[in-house]
């Protein structure tokens, strides 16, 4: 109950109107603890947040989500669709200009979308059911379906990961699966490459040529007023220690407050603490097709039996004021909420044990990757090896920091080269509304997300989920969906949370409510 009181007050705080301050001269450099080191500089290439936030701050999107769920044209000055709703005409707002000066065309545009559609679930489906798509001029993409799709809008506002931002064609040639070398975007800020020092700090400085809309800032939509010089993302993987710099002074914002820390900032005046994604989070447990044990349907059902919420969000969260078991992976609270299936509200150990002497399991060790550093994954491996074994696998649990983590996990070879079995991680609400935006229910074989799912069903559900638009349907089809991936294991949901950050009052103001950490719009005072 208290979770939902959280949450409400939560949403109601994110639905009012942020006051649009208008055009400010920046002022200062902000330091910002992040929750994670950035690594990979590729949010294509990844959807792992860092890499996502990096690239809110270096490119910008065709359209962004605002506040009430609703595409907005960002990128895109205007834009028509045809009658029969096939052909969706974009053309390119005045004055947008690559980092390095040259104008961002219609060419970049069709790269870009094209790379991202061969990478995430949702551009997949998009580039399933278009046709093609050309520039009409320099600055007007046509995109040709060749039936009718109404997630078109939805797809190019994705708001997280993948996000479909545009790069210039040459570096948007680079193929999905491979990493980009260059990092010139037309967004916000500019990444200082020569001061990127993993493990010390990444930099970015104000793109002085940036235009922003005249909307006011409505979540990833509206107008991105830069009101900083520069930007220094710190890193500091002992959270003790980050939350000492921030009542020092020391630093400006820290993303995300580990849960038993929070009582330290209650004290501290000059210290605000909020909740600034009103719609949680989830976290998962994702199972590599691929390799044995869990290339068997049987073994990654057993291993779904033996895991349950409360012990993750218990060993994680502990504040039940913070957290909520949920027996939803489309989220509890949304449209497409159900309690079908039979999986992770609670740990069967029979049935695990069960399912592993049918599937004739021998032994074979699960790799499970453990992230270190990261404050809202560290103590979720042990959690799962300690069910895991309660059920009777073998598992050899390695510790790794997160973003070499989030590099293993794209290695598809075998353990004894490298690869690896099982890792958790967590999802913001926002990206697991529906089957079509989660990846994880993606089940495209090579194409799908880390993990490889194959399953010809599920794919078929996904479909005819893309193309209903009558929203009972759409429930009925997100409830079959839901149980067919607990029936094939395309992974486990680990309950929901809620993430608070913290900022100096007497040192910024302009602090959005949205569901990441958007860094324009903040001012430093003083």
């Amino acid at each position: 109950m208290k979770f939902k009181r959280l949450l409400m007050s939560a949403v109601a705080a994110a639905a009012m109107a942020v006051p649009f301050a208008g055009t400010a001269s920046a002022d200062g450099t902000l330091r910002v603890v992040m929750h994670s080191d950035l690594k990979i500089v590729d949010p294509i290439f990844t959807t792992a947040y860092m890499s996502r936030n990096y690239g809110y701050m270096v490119y910008d999107a065709l359209f962004g989500l605002d506040e009430n769920l609703a595409p907005q044209p960002q990128m895109v000055g205007e834009y028509s669709i045809s009658d029969d709703k096939l052909t969706y005409t974009f053309k390119l707002r005045d004055g947008l200009a690559w980092h390095d000066g040259a104008p961002v065309t219609a060419e970049d545009v069709i790269a870009s979308i094209k790379r991202w559609g061969d990478k995430d679930s949702f551009g997949q489906q998009l580039m399933e059911f278009t046709a093609e798509m050309k520039a009409v001029d320099a600055s007007t993409v046509q995109l040709v379906l060749s039936k009718p799709y109404g997630l078109v809008l939805q797809a190019l506002s994705k708001p997280s990961s993948n996000v479909p931002f545009i790069m210039p064609a040459r570096i948007a040639a680079t193929p999905s699966g491979e990493q980009i070398k260059e990092y010139v975007g037309s967004g916000p800020y500019v990444f200082k490459e020569d001061e990127w020092k993993p493990g010390d700090r990444s930099v970015f400085v104000k793109n002085a040529a940036y235009k922003p809309r005249s909307e006011a800032p409505s979540w990833m939509a509206g107008g991105k007023t830069v009101k900083v010089d520069r930007v220094e993302w710190i890193s500091m993987p002992d959270h003790q220690t980050a939350v000492n710099a921030l009542i020092a002074g020391e630093i400006d914002y820290m993303e995300s407050v580990p849960h038993d820390l929070l009582p330290l900032l209650e004290a501290e005046e000059e210290v605000t603490a909020k909740i600034l994604n009103p719609m949680g989070n989830q976290f998962m447990f994702r199972m590599n097709w691929l390799h044995p044990p869990f290339d068997n349907q049987q073994v990654r059902r057993a291993a779904l039996a033996a895991l349950n919420q409360e012990d993750f969000l218990k060993a994680v969260i502990g504040n039940p004021d913070y957290y909520k078991v949920c027996p939803a992976m489309f989220i509890c609270g949304t449209p497409l909420a159900t309690d079908k299936g039979d999986m992770m509200v609670k740990s069967d150990f029979d049935m695990a044990k069960k399912l592993l002497a049918e599937a004739g399991y021998d032994g074979t060790p699960v790799v499970l990757m453990h992230s270190t550093d990261v404050n809202v994954l560290a103590n979720l491996a042990p959690v799962a090896k300690a069910n895991l074994e309660r059920a009777g696998f073998k598992v050899d649990m390695q510790s790794i920091d997160w973003q070499t983590l989030v590099s293993r996990r794209a290695k598809k070879e075998p353990t004894s080269e490298g690869g690896w079995n099982a890792f958790l991680t967590s999802w913001q609400a926002l990206d697991i509304l529906n089957p079509i935006m989660a990846g994880g229910f993606s089940a495209k074989c090579g194409k799908a997300w880390f993990g490889w799912p194959c399953d010809e069903k599920m794919e078929e559900l996904r479909a005819a989920f893309a193309t209903e638009t009558d929203p009972a349907k759409q429930k009925s089809l997100g409830e079959q969906i839901q149980v067919r991936a607990m029936e094939i294991g395309t992974h486990g949901h680990g309950g929901q949370w809620l993430s608070v950050s913290a900022w100096r009052q007497n040192a910024v103001t302009g602090v959005l409510d949205a569901p990441l950490p958007l860094q324009w719009n903040i001012e430093k005072k003083g």
